[in-house]
């Protein structure tokens, strides 16, 4: 028996590859599914079944792309309409894997229809259990995203839900069990996940609040609401892709690997509905880049910001990248369900530069000249960390604007001011100031190294 995980560090997100015999069962696959398919072909294996835990609303699931390569089987808990043909499970249910069993629990409370699915080894004794997003590593789901109108549940209703499933469910299985959850620490699908990414069941009992059982159902449900941020709009974006059904990623590369001329780039640029994506380091945004342009950097948490900052309703996308990067690229915008892209600038900014065309650039400053620049009263400071990177540490006398969902830049803002601006380590704050650029306030100046190194400078 062969177990493989596949993390998508971008995600945070986990996917599984079961062998046995040469039949192959998979669970949440991302969509770019030529890594299961190679696998699969290496191990001489056919893949038989494809398990989803949850409707996915963080990232669209490969599902389909990988029944119509395969011929294998979706699965899905109970309660799961779909918008294809798929096979919707009983509580209890056993699929067999050529000698091995693998048995679906229900276990609603992250949604009404999210399973885990336990694993019997051939001797039928229990093996490991692959729990989605019901149980984490230090945490569980968070009880919000049932995208779902028909239903009429709050989310107190289902961290109630959650917490029957972990007692009824889990919490009965062995202490020598390996948990494989559906994400680890950065994912939005919970608030305090571990960077681990798999784990003894009997280790999470005594490490993970949502096990402990002095723990009622009344402060279970209290803890587990706590704190909540509204999902990014994407998350319902996803969920109804992942219901309904999306259009194959080969059809998201015919558009999108469209080498654009600077002609052919810049005429698309008049067009109101069409948005600069520039996915280079902060670093090379900075030396130069196309006035309006968006800068998420690839090398980062590209797609969840891509979900959190750009409109779902976006029109048409076109990218600067490093020449060689366009494909991989419109893989991870496809990854959250962002497929309009249209095209890319031929040769990357070489060309644009090559053309004479307007620059845009970025000031920075080392971390070591901040206090020297805030001496002056009338330059203000922008932190756009989030709330508990501030509770932990902050500088005072700065401007805390979070770099979320729904981002807009405030009233009190004046296009003819200068602003230091910095986040952490200084992948958020380009972002950040190629947003400001692109709405007229040029006088952004980002602070190298970020908030870690402002405080080491300091000490």
């Amino acid at each position: 028996m062969i177990i493989k995980q596949y993390y998508e560090k971008c995600l945070s997100q986990a996917s599984y590859y079961i062998e046995h015999n040469g039949a192959v069962a998979i669970i949440d696959p991302i969509r770019d599914t030529s890594q299961y398919i190679q696998q699969a072909r290496q191990d001489g294996a056919n893949i038989k079944y494809i398990f989803e835990t949850h409707f996915h609303a963080d990232f669209v699931s490969g599902h389909l792309e990988l029944t119509n390569s395969s011929g294998a089987q979706i699965i899905f808990g109970p309660g799961a309409e779909t918008g294809f043909e798929s096979y919707h499970a009983v509580d209890g249910e056993f699929f067999e894997l050529n000698g091995i069993r693998i048995k679906l629990l229900h276990t609603p409370g992250h949604t009404l229809e999210s399973c885990c699915y336990l694993l019997e080894d051939e001797s039928g004794k229990d093996y490991a259990i692959f729990t989605g997003d019901t149980l984490f590593l230090g945490d569980v789901g968070r009880p919000d995203l049932a995208q779902d109108s028909k239903i009429n549940l709050g989310q107190e209703d289902l961290a109630g839900m959650l917490y029957d499933s972990l007692r009824k469910k889990i919490s009965p299985l062995s202490d020598e069990l390996m948990i494989y959850p559906g994400h680890g620490a950065g994912s939005a699908c919970g608030k305090n996940l571990s960077t681990d990414r798999y784990d003894l069941l009997g280790n999470q009992r005594k490490t993970n609040y949502a096990l402990n059982p002095a723990l009622n159902k009344q402060d279970f449900i209290l803890l587990v609401c706590d704190g909540l941020q509204a999902p990014p709009p994407y998350f319902s974006m996803n969920v109804n892709l992942n219901k309904k059904g999306y259009g194959s990623l080969s059809s998201a590369y015919d558009r999108g690997e469209n080498a654009l001329s600077v002609d052919q780039f810049e005429q698309r640029m008049d067009n109101l509905d069409t948005l600069v994506l520039d996915v280079r380091s902060s670093e090379d945004f900075a030396k130069a880049h196309i006035l309006g342009a968006l800068n998420i950097g690839l090398d980062g948490s590209f797609a969840p910001w891509v979900g959190a900052l750009i409109a779902v309703d976006q029109k048409e996308i076109i990218l600067v990248c490093e020449p060689g990067r366009e494909k991989e690229t419109i893989t991870r915008l496809g990854r959250v369900g962002y497929d309009q892209c249209a095209g890319y600038l031929a040769g990357g900014m070489a060309e644009w530069i090559k053309a004479e065309k307007p620059l845009g650039e970025v000031t920075s400053i080392e971390a070591k000249d901040f206090d020297a620049y805030t001496a002056n009263k009338s330059r203000q400071f922008i932190d756009v960390r989030n709330k508990s990177e501030l509770a932990k540490d902050c500088i005072n006398g700065s401007i805390n604007i979070s770099l979320e969902k729904n981002f807009e830049i405030p009233e009190i803002f004046d296009s003819s001011k200068e602003y230091l601006v910095y986040c952490a380590g200084g992948y958020r704050s380009m972002i950040f100031i190629s947003m400001m650029k692109s709405r007229g306030y040029n006088k952004c100046i980002n602070v190298l190294g970020g908030f870690s190194a402002i405080r080491s400078s300091q000490k």
